[in-house]
């Protein structure tokens, strides 16, 4: 630049950057009229820099091509417990989402506890089975569409994170699902166990082993259900917003065939087929046959509360165990979803 006349000389101490820049404006040629690029052209440098950018693109005799025998530098287990412990301080380091969770559902908790108050004994009349299916059934929605709505703005940005970090060559989709999903189940089976205990003490339900374990089971898959739609949510849309839309939509009708507003008995046949798909409906299902479905206390009219429970709701006690199962599918569903969605689809704009 200095062997062109009429550029400024660099003066002692100046910063060659910045001298480079104030020299080559658009305006400096102008002013000079000249052009810089055509100059660099007809220039020896340039020639001698083409000749060497040739020589330096041929390979050396005798030598191969690179190969690396993995696209990524580490395998598939390490790079899943790499994701997993990075999702493990994600989580620590969010109190905002993690800690208002369980703050929510303790509230919610107590305030079911104190409204449903020692209900779950009570099974003389049929409206004392009502009472008790509503605080399932209130749970169920207040503190699933909680997780939901909450775990969405959480997934986007985590997902922002994971694009970059994939382009760079630092791990696979699969590894960041993994992560994504596992670190979830330990915090899920937190807040079933803080929610289950305050409510089935407060409430009343029978006190035995069997009857408590399944109420806790039939809680933590249907909250992990719950976290995992929100999730896949976000994964097969561009962005929580629409994510928080498209899943309230089902909110709606989850509540509708849930079979708490109209028994699956009493829905149309042409509608009744949904009931077998709405993941709520099965929620119910077993959080109720599991608490009533094998009382055969007889009620003010004499009919055995197992028996008015299948009569009525069409639930079998019989059916326990498929429905355990159902409710099971229904949380690896969604997370498989999710993971299908991550590794398929890319909404990054750049």
């Amino acid at each position: 630049m200095r062997g062109i006349h009429g550029v400024s000389k660099i003066k002692d101490g100046y910063n060659p950057a910045t001298w480079m820049l104030e020299v080559t404006t658009i305006g400096q040629e102008q002013m000079l009229g000249i052009d810089f690029s055509d100059i660099y052209k007809k220039s020896e440098l340039y020639q001698r820099n083409k000749a060497l950018i040739k020589e330096q693109s041929q390979p050396a005799p005798g030598s191969t091509d690179l190969y690396f025998p993995t696209q990524y530098s580490q395998s598939s287990i390490t790079q899943c417990m790499a994701c997993l412990w990075k999702q493990n301080l994600s989580y620590w380091r969010n109190p905002p989402y993690n800690a208002v969770r369980f703050l929510f559902t303790t509230v919610i908790a107590l305030l079911f506890g104190t409204i449903f108050w020692d209900l779950g004994g009570k099974m003389s009349q049929s409206q004392d089975l009502f009472n008790a299916m509503g605080s399932m059934y209130a749970a169920v929605l207040f503190i699933g569409i909680m997780n939901c709505t909450s775990v969405q703005p959480v997934v986007a940005v985590e997902r922002t994170v994971f694009y970059r970090e994939r382009a760079a060559g630092m791990y696979s989709a699969f590894p960041y699902a993994f992560g994504q999903v596992v670190i979830e189940l330990p915090y899920t089976l937190a807040q079933a166990t803080v929610y289950g205990v305050i409510v089935y003490s407060m409430i009343g339900f029978e006190w035995t082993a069997p009857k408590f374990f399944w109420y806790l089971f039939f809680m933590y898959f249907t909250l992990l259900y719950f976290t995992f739609y929100g999730m896949m949510a976000v994964g097969l849309t561009p962005n929580y917003h629409i994510a928080s839309i498209v899943s309230s939509a089902f909110y709606a009708i989850w509540n509708l065939f849930s079979g708490f507003i109209i028994p699956r008995p009493k829905v149309p046949i042409w509608w009744r087929w949904y009931c077998w798909v709405c993941p709520v409906a099965w929620t119910l299902y077993g959080l109720v046959v599991s608490q009533f479905g094998d009382v055969t206390t007889p009620m003010e009219d004499g009919t055995p509360v197992k028996d008015f429970i299948e009569g009525y709701f069409d639930f079998k006690h019989s059916w326990l165990g498929y429905v355990a199962t159902v409710v099971v599918a229904f949380a690896v569903l969604f997370a498989f979803l999710f993971g299908f969605a991550i590794m398929k689809l890319n909404f990054q704009k750049r």
